[in-house]
């Protein structure tokens, strides 16, 4: 599945800094855990690199998913770049999938809870959802609605599962190679015409 940025729109995403639930390697979908202090210096780093390219952003939209841990690395990142740190908005299609009854769980919680649907959705990420949450292609619905309505060059905060996803989309991956990417923290990317890059500090 094939996404394409608006033209003449370029967006620069990242997400969010390490939390809690990140170092005790959980579930995190909806249900959010605090930043560490690594996750704050992350934060910190998006601000700086998104300086380093946009300077102070004008005419930039800011906007983040609306989960705490999102908007708390937002409200550093654009302290980081000398902007006021509430000065963006959010929205609901930049949040983290949804993982139901599994959120908050370690991988073998959630194997031991549901064996069977953890293999189903091992192998099928793209159509298998666990209980009360989303499955890949819901998410992909959802930003390739936020893609499409774009007006102006834009700074996202958003999360692991949901970037990857997104990334997959700009390249035209299958739910497989989406699965496979990286979910680098305390980096930015930017998305520009047909090419995604990765800005480091």
């Amino acid at each position: 599945m094939n996404l394409a940025l608006p033209a003449g729109i370029t967006l620069y995403f990242a997400r969010h800094g390490q939390t809690e639930a990140n170092v005790e390697k959980r579930f995190s979908g909806f249900k959010d855990t605090p930043l560490t202090p690594l996750g704050l210096q992350q934060a910190a780093s998006v601000g700086h690199i998104l300086k380093r390219e946009l300077g102070l952003g004008r005419g930039y939209a800011f906007v983040s998913s609306p989960l705490a841990r999102a908007v708390t690395t937002m409200r550093i990142a654009r302290e980081a770049m000398g902007l006021p740190p509430n000065g963006f908005g959010t929205d609901n299609r930049l949040e983290e999938i949804n993982l139901g009854v599994w959120d908050q769980l370690t991988d073998d919680e959630a194997r031991s809870l549901s064996p069977g649907l953890f293999e189903q959705r091992l192998a099928d990420k793209w159509h298998v959802r666990v209980p009360g949450g989303e499955n890949y292609a819901e998410v992909a619905a959802r930003l390739t609605d936020w893609i499409h309505e774009l007006k102006q060059d834009t700074v996202a905060i958003s999360h692991g599962a949901t970037i990857r996803i997104l990334r997959g989309l700009l390249a035209g991956m299958d739910w497989r190679g989406m699965n496979a990417l990286e979910e680098p923290q305390g980096v930015v990317f930017r998305a520009r015409d047909a090419e995604v890059t990765l800005l480091e500090p």
